[in-house]
């Protein structure tokens, strides 16, 4: 089936790239480019297209304005093209929150030599968008509160030895988001691979230290984890976990991607599969792909415990349903539960060694 695809985008040369990397491909086709939100309004209607691309800052009506009302009047997939700037991250970060699938950046090269060379990424990303469910954003969570299951865990026995890891790719800001927000001040340390760009990454953890209890940062590499801190890969280099003598620290490596990802979960994965064992509990959310299942599997056979999200919740159910497949993930549930089944499985693990 064609991908049917509708540009609004203010540049004329954007929209003009655009249009050609899509109509080159074989099984999509642009229905539609408006100049503006307007324009696009009426082109929704004629054209009713399968996904649309959306710049981030539009005139005659701001874009996140637009989103906000696509997104609760038409529903539909939306992939956001940005500029790698601080605030057109953080205008990202929150189209994302109002329900957009994910983003393309616009290349600080050439644009139009630049968005060429994104076409195979432009399109897999169409691709994705298209399959992904859209559905309307929950709202936040109220101060204090969190699932059933992590409620029931008022003093769960946490050492600081203990460790979560996730990782996720496509929808995966904002379900690391619902995530996190449910974690106590004193939750384990926790460490991050979330397929993202640079110049992203930093925004994203800003955003996330001023929503949740515990603190969280952009790993910088050489960092004690500690317990009630989360620490993201940067959008530059891959994240693991090292010990050093009896603690846990952070360590960057600029080595090639892997899966076609810099940073990239399995290398997360695996490293925390040598460093951590059964201290660990590994977490897979929503992505595309199969980066985290051979390092999730090697968690599980170093005796960690792993959990993914199921493909109800999911936005794209590629990484969890490739780690499940290979036997990697102990329990499957919905997004909402996993922190307390985390949670659960720590308190668990500390009744259990006090009994010895």
């Amino acid at each position: 089936m064609t991908i049917k695809v509708l540009i609004v985008d203010d540049s004329a040369l954007i929209r003009g790239v655009m249009k050609e990397i899509i109509n080159a491909q074989p099984d999509m086709e642009v229905v539609g480019a408006a100049p503006d939100p307007l324009a696009a309004r009426d082109l929704i209607k004629q054209t009713n297209p399968d996904v649309l691309t959306l710049d981030v800052e539009m005139p005659k009506m701001d874009g996140l304005d637009f989103l906000e009302r696509l997104m609760r009047l038409r529903p539909m997939p939306v992939l956001m093209v940005s500029s790698l700037t601080e605030r057109g991250s953080e205008i990202t970060l929150r189209a994302l929150e109002l329900g957009a699938v994910d983003y393309i950046t616009k290349p600080k090269m050439s644009i139009q030599s630049g968005m060429l060379e994104y076409a195979e990424l432009i399109a897999e990303k169409i691709r994705i968008a298209a399959r992904a469910r859209v559905r309307a954003t929950p709202p936040p969570l109220a101060q204090g509160q969190g699932s059933a299951a992590l409620a029931s865990v008022r003093n769960p026995l946490i050492s600081s030895e203990k460790l979560i890891i996730i990782g996720a790719s496509t929808g995966g800001t904002e379900a690391i988001k619902e995530f996190l927000i449910q974690l106590p001040s004193d939750s384990p340390g926790v460490l991050i691979t979330q397929h993202m760009p640079e110049g992203f990454t930093r925004s994203f953890a800003n955003r996330l230290d001023k929503l949740c209890k515990i603190s969280v940062k952009e790993a910088e590499g050489g960092e004690r984890v500690l317990p009630g801190h989360a620490y993201l890969a940067p959008g530059h280099s891959h994240l693991k976990l090292v010990r050093s003598g009896a603690n846990y620290m952070t360590q960057l490596d600029d080595g090639p991607p892997v899966n076609r990802h810099r940073p990239s979960v399995d290398v997360l994965f695996e490293s925390a599969a040598q460093a951590a064992g059964k201290n660990a509990v590994g977490v897979i959310l929503t992505g595309m792909g199969k980066d985290g299942a051979a390092g999730m599997l090697k968690m599980k056979q170093a005796g960690a415990y792993n959990l993914a999200q199921d493909e109800a919740t999911c936005v794209v159910f590629g990484m969890p349903r490739e780690a499940i497949a290979i036997g990697a993930t102990h329990d499957v549930g919905p997004l909402s539960e996993l922190p307390g089944r985390v949670m659960m499985v720590f308190s668990a693990q500390g009744s259990r060694a006090m009994r010895v």
